[in-house]
């Protein structure tokens, strides 16, 4: 699917001051490099010096028909903030932003509008953290970004590439979790995913998505369509990558991650979950902990 022309990422409106954003959670709107507004909330850090390294953000991306508001994004949300500070966000089409949802192609625009919004607020490390959707995602955007920005720096000298190649360094990220998240598109080997075909394909199952799950969706194709997270997850090294699965998960079989981590080679870390189901309602806070501890130290490892 796709929803416009690119560009650069534009600043935030209502961008907060650092010092007040310190203070509290603080809300704005984003602007894409496509011109769609992405509501976004910044919470500050809560956990010690020893648990959360200085200049740490985590950026989360959540799933399909969720929003920043849902309890189990702010769960996940809470969980994290013990080891960094965190900005979530709801991607277009979801809950108070604009535009519609395109399912994992323009959103990587989102993204990198949030990533962006990190580093404006001063922070030096910045981790995403992606669940089903948002895990082909977080993917999608690091490896186009670390892609890109190697490109740009490969023996080019020139200002407006070396200004070009700072824009995109302000939407690289230091570490990446991919949870619950597909490795291949079109996927319909599973009833959930055959439900999510239909929600997203037919005009009744998009009249559903808007009114029912509050997610209003683009009604066109994907052309052309967008590198698949299998495809991306070579790109990523050497950005830390996690790779986390439940074996219960009722739309991607464990086939899914094992093709993610066989992509990436040494570049990724597979865990795979016993007894969990998909995506963040079905991690438990125990599991959120350890994918905080994890971003936590490996931010450290790669920046340091």
């Amino acid at each position: 699917m796709s929803s416009g022309s690119a560009g650069h990422v534009t600043r935030s409106t209502g961008r907060p001051e650092y010092e007040t954003a310190g203070r509290g959670p603080a809300r704005t709107f984003l602007r894409t490099a496509d011109g769609v507004p992405v509501d976004a909330a910044y919470t500050p850090g809560r956990g010690t010096s020893e648990t959360a390294p200085d200049g740490l953000a985590v950026v989360v991306a959540h799933g399909f028909t969720g929003d920043l508001e849902r309890p189990h994004v702010r769960r996940a949300a809470d969980a994290f903030a013990q080891y960094g500070a965190v900005v979530t966000f709801s991607f277009r089409g979801h809950g108070a932003s604009g535009g519609h949802s395109t399912v994992g192609d323009r959103e990587v625009l989102d993204l990198d509008a949030a990533v962006r919004w990190a580093r404006e607020l001063g922070h030096t490390r910045v981790a995403t953290v992606g669940f089903s959707m948002g895990g082909s995602v977080v993917l999608r955007q690091a490896a186009a970004r670390d892609a890109a920005v190697v490109a740009e720096h490969r023996g080019r000298t020139e200002a407006r590439t070396e200004a070009h190649a700072g824009a995109l360094t302000a939407t690289t990220v230091d570490a990446v979790v991919a949870v619950s998240a597909p490795a291949r598109w079109y996927y319909r080997g599973t009833a959930p995913m055959r439900r999510l075909h239909w929600l997203v394909t037919r005009p009744m199952g998009r009249a559903v998505g808007r009114y029912g799950l509050r997610t209003r969706i683009h009604h066109r194709d994907w052309d052309p369509v967008p590198a698949s997270p299998v495809e991306s997850v070579p790109l990523i090294a050497p950005t830390p990558l996690l790779i986390v699965h439940g074996d219960r998960d009722g739309y991607f079989p464990l086939d899914h991650p094992r093709m993610l981590a066989e992509a990436a080679g040494d570049g990724a870390e597979l865990w795979l979950e016993h007894g969990m189901g998909h995506a963040e309602n079905a991690a438990d806070d125990a599991l959120l902990h350890r994918i905080g501890h994890w971003t936590a130290a490996h931010t450290a490892a790669h920046t340091g």
